[in-house]
């Protein structure tokens, strides 16, 4: 399997070679209960090998029902009532979520999500085991 990094888009969170802040670095700090995804780009090929268009690939990601997290807010999964458990997810986890869930922020490489931390159905080891819109 690829890297995450390559899968989601997003570069490694180190300083650009000019000195300027890395994608990574670039993604809100959520407040509060919320955590930050990226939905899951998902491939530009089927598996009968038909190539898609960007807009495909972005309307694939714009309604994933699969993402991994970025970030986690300080208040997140806080609450032992409402999770007695302990948390659903961490930073760097997939996560699967509802089709349109979350308040959605435009980036160069598609688009983030940011949830409430009880929005998350489930985790998964790989966003491949999903099947996407063009599978």
């Amino acid at each position: 399997m690829e890297s995450t990094n390559k899968i989601i888009g997003l570069k490694a969170a180190k300083k650009s070679e000019d000195g300027g802040e890395s994608e990574l670095s670039k993604v809100p700090q959520p407040t509060g209960w919320r955590i930050v995804v990226l939905p899951y780009r998902g491939v530009g090929k089927t598996k009968g090998g038909v190539l898609l268009t960007d807009k495909a690939v972005e309307d694939q990601q714009i309604a994933s029902v699969c993402a991994l997290v970025l970030k986690v807010g300080p208040d997140a999964y806080s609450d032992p009532e409402k999770f007695p458990t302990g948390p659903w997810c961490k930073e760097g986890d997939w996560i699967i979520m509802a089709r349109y869930a979350g308040s959605r922020i435009k980036i160069e490489e598609g688009e983030l999500r940011i949830l409430n931390d009880d929005e998350v159905l489930g985790t998964v080891s790989s966003p491949e085991d999903i099947l996407g819109v063009y599978a």
